[in-house]
């Protein structure tokens, strides 16, 4: 039907994966640029009141395929019910969560189908392009913009002549956003013995174990980033100081974690995860292209660096020059003293 179709994801409880709700945020307004449908495809068992928890996003169309062997995720099935649904529904752009699910789901349902596909997106945009070559105009493709090369550059990359559009986009780099909470859409079941055959279900999931996350980046309001500049373990500690006395999160970018100065789960950018604080104070952080894609959305941001001209210090609201660890001690010691 050439419109806009996103795999949402289904947690342990039933609900939809946030990746999954700021995909549909982020559809309903390409939905709207475009003047189609915004339709969602929904595959597990046990799913709880599936209206309720998109239609508000603004979804048009559900497609739903309930049943116990859907859930947990294993790839034949679902790739089978999403390609042979694609096949009948034609979208024009198909979004997936860069997710460990869509990091399979997706490259398979694309190889299938014979179309394009851009993983990791940090953007998505409607937009025209003319073939250099032709001059042939291209109207309204998605514009799918991901750092490329190593992060030195931002790539905008078109699929003109394949359909659908696919991409995949890493969890919070789309905000997620109510479109209407008396939205109402339409459910459409989908009839799972028509799209699957037994071969499907050869791989069974005998035994799975779920370890709760202990670090909630994405959440925290206030994030004290650190990086290769924080230079040692110990300056480290000084940046989970600052956070316990502020209330804040420690994060870090990528060249800290692979220095071993932190523990990956921490790593805020491209590889690692994307974040929306209110306060995000960068220490040492130089502010390659990988990093700033993870960070900067922040409402408000502080850079403590000893070099003027680090890429950082151009996003930031504050700069403050100097050395991490001569800064941090005093900025622990003022606050806790304007604090009581």
């Amino acid at each position: 039907m050439n419109n806009i179709f996103v795999y949402c994801e289904v947690n342990e409880d039933g609900l939809i994966a946030d990746i999954s709700l700021e995909l549909l945020s982020k559809g309903r307004k390409l939905a709207n640029d475009l003047t189609i449908k915004l339709e969602a495809v929904v595959i597990g068992d046990q799913i709880q009141n599936i209206e309720n928890q998109l239609y508000a996003y603004g979804v048009d169309v559900i497609h739903l395929a309930q049943d116990a062997r859907l859930f947990p995720y294993t790839t034949l099935p679902h790739a089978s019910i999403v390609v042979n649904l694609f096949k009948e529904e034609k979208p024009e752009i198909a979004l997936f969560g860069a997710t460990s699910v869509g990091r399979d789901l997706a490259p398979r349902v694309a190889s299938a189908l014979r179309c394009g596909l851009t993983a990791d997106c940090t953007s998505l945009e409607i937009g025209d392009h003319t073939e250099n070559k032709t001059q042939k105009l291209y109207k309204n493709l998605l514009y799918q913009i991901r750092p490329a090369f190593g992060g030195n550059i931002i790539a905008t990359i078109i699929n003109p002549d394949t359909r659908p559009q696919m991409a995949t986009v890493r969890e919070g780099v789309m905000k997620q956003e109510i479109f209407s909470q008396n939205y109402k859409g339409k459910l459409k079941k989908i009839n799972i013995d028509k799209f699957l055959q037994e071969d499907d279900f050869l791989v069974e999931i005998l035994e799975r174990h779920i370890e709760s996350q202990k670090i909630n980046i994405k959440g925290a309001q206030i994030i004290i980033a650190g990086g290769y500049g924080v230079g040692t373990k110990e300056n480290f500690a000084l940046l989970h100081q600052l956070a316990e006395a502020i209330g804040g999160e420690v994060g870090a970018s990528r060249a800290a974690v692979d220095a071993g100065l932190v523990e990956h789960a921490r790593q805020i950018g491209q590889t690692g995860i994307t974040v929306r604080p209110k306060l995000y104070i960068a220490c040492g952080i130089s502010g390659a292209v990988q990093h700033r894609a993870g960070m900067d959305q922040s409402a408000k941001i502080i850079s403590i660096n000893n070099d003027p001209k680090a890429p950082i210090n151009k996003i930031a609201d504050y700069t403050i020059i100097g050395n991490v660890g001569d800064i941090l001690p005093k900025m622990i010691k003022y606050y806790k003293e304007n604090s009581k």
